[in-house]
């Protein structure tokens, strides 16, 4: 199966050689006299491209804006389309399809490495709060410490049972899967009536910010928050700052936030804002308007805790004198969601944003939380699978700084251990390794490279029907198997407005005929 697979690939990318010229390999820029960087990766969950105050929002995030301004931007970063997959090519350097997270989350990682395993080989000190959505205990694999939810999707503020004198916390189930290092609870009912899992999440990470200073070499931590992912909740205090911000309407933020994204050079004139998904404000009665106000109120809560807790660990950074050694990623999981959870059990008389109530942003907001692109999570438009990607490293990464490389999750690994001097593993306890799908970002951080604008080989999407493949500035996709492939040329039309399809038969079939040598690799 490995050989197969192997074969596989060598096809697909001597087949993109036809379309793509130019590329030459990229000269390893480490240097073992200098001081390994230390490295933070953070990840947020089902935000969307313009959520950002330095992507174009109005929500208030300037400790990731400070970021932005010391670093590069991506116009163009992509995932999968759906939170486990795309965080096991992240984690793994591989897609998906290849480490068996391609279907469901319900077995261990296979064929693959994970950051934690490669960088602490290398002599780093590994770390993971926050997030996994996968089967086994990140302890296992490669992290020193981890603290965190293992499953998908949890009550922010209480993600286990009913504690005394409190209401029962709305969820899907009781039984989310936590874990402490090498302590796994089902549930997990945390003591602290302080609890919310952004500033949880945080405080692990502070600890481990203290723990490594205690130990003679360079860090990794992985820092995976759960928000703004549903139920969207937040404190009190965190929502007054938004109240009235959103009676606006659907088209009127989203508008601003498109004009914002012209004006600071994140867009440029051909990014034409898409056709809108939601219905006019108008039409909604003035209790639903009250209500579509107050969802998007909490949902900007929750992204300015994300960033009140970033502010809290670049202050930490700095008082350890660790900021100018450190490469600090940040990235989404995929685009905003359009799904709506409803329980049985909901309290509907408890208030939104509250840990009786489970509410979801919707359709309409995730348009606008994905301008200027269609579509949302689940979907291989750019609205489900382009979203931020922030590197910020004093020295190597020019301020104030923008790409349009087309990056991806699969990227990160080939990135790291690039940055910390590692190797990667053809063989890991008796497995053959899938081999290393991504590429390494370090020539876009650095400008040093003559092919960053372009990239060496394909990149492709399968999500529950929803396929795309990217080739240069070429991009094929659809919603379900099966049907007519629409065509965008990216470059000229990157919110996929206009399908070229007809007109180049002759593209639509080469690029077809890579995309079936990839797909039939693994289904």
């Amino acid at each position: 199966m490995q050989m197969k697979r192997i074969l596989h690939w060598l096809l697909v990318t001597s087949m993109a050689g036809g379309l793509l010229t130019g590329c030459s390999d990229r000269p390893s820029t480490a240097d073992s006299s200098q001081k390994r960087p230390n490295i933070l990766l953070i990840s947020v969950d089902d935000m969307g491209y313009s959520d950002l105050g330095c992507y174009g929002s109005e929500i208030n995030t300037p400790n990731i804006d400070q970021l932005a301004r010391n670093g590069m931007r991506f116009r163009n970063f992509y995932n999968t389309a759906k939170c486990f997959p795309s965080r096991a090519a992240l984690l793994t350097g591989v897609y998906a399809q290849d480490c068996g997270y391609h279907q469901t989350f319900t077995h261990p990682i296979r064929n693959a490495v994970t950051l934690g395993e490669v960088l602490r080989s290398t002599g780093y000190g590994t770390y993971w709060s926050g997030k996994h959505h996968g089967l086994e205990n990140p302890y296992d694999r490669g992290f020193d410490r981890y603290y965190g939810l293992k499953d998908g999707a949890a009550n922010h503020f209480n993600p286990g049972l009913q504690r005394p004198g409190e209401p029962a916390p709305a969820r899907k189930r009781a039984d989310r899967s936590w874990a402490i290092d090498d302590s796994v609870m089902n549930p997990y009912t945390p003591p602290q009536k302080d609890f919310y899992s952004t500033d949880y999440y945080t405080n692990y990470a502070l600890q481990y910010l203290d723990e490594s200073k205690e130990h003679d070499k360079p860090f990794f931590i992985y820092l995976a928050y759960t928000a703004p992912h549903d139920p969207l909740m937040a404190w009190p205090e965190d929502i007054r700052k938004y109240e009235g911000k959103y009676t606006a309407g659907y088209e009127e933020i989203r508008q601003a936030r498109y004009e914002k994204q012209l004006a600071m050079g994140l867009l440029d004139e051909s990014h034409t804002l898409s056709r809108p998904d939601f219905v006019p404000w108008d039409s909604l009665s003035t209790r639903e308007q009250a209500y579509e106000a107050r969802v998007m109120e909490v949902y900007a809560a929750m992204i300015d805790r994300l960033d009140q807790n970033i502010g809290r660990i670049m202050e930490r950074l700095d008082s350890l004198n660790y900021t100018e050694n450190t490469l600090i990623l940040f990235v989404s999981d995929n685009g905003a969601s359009r799904e709506v959870v409803q329980l049985n059990d909901d309290d509907d008389n408890a208030p939104i944003g509250s840990m009786a109530r489970w509410v979801s942003l919707g359709e309409n907001w995730a348009n606008v939380s994905n301008t200027p692109f269609r579509y949302y999570k689940n979907h291989s438009y750019e609205g489900g699978i382009n979203t931020p990607l922030i590197a910020s490293w004093p020295g190597h990464i020019a301020p104030h700084s923008f790409t349009s490389y087309p990056g991806h999750f699969i990227d990160v690994m080939a990135t790291l251990v690039e940055v910390a001097g590692s190797s990667y593993p053809e063989n890991f306890r008796g497995e053959v390794i899938t081999p290393l799908r991504g590429e390494s970002l370090v020539p876009v951080f650095t400008a040093n490279d003559p092919s960053v604008n372009g990239r060496q080989n394909p990149l492709f999407w399968e999500w529950r029907g929803s396929q795309a493949m990217r080739l240069g500035n070429w991009k094929i996709v659809r919603n379900s198997r099966n049907t007519d492939w629409h065509l965008y040329d990216l470059e000229n039309d990157p919110t996929e407005i206009n399908d070229l399809s007809r007109e180049n038969d002759a593209i639509i079939h080469r690029m077809d005929s890579m995309y079936h040598a990839w797909y039939t690799n693994y289904y």
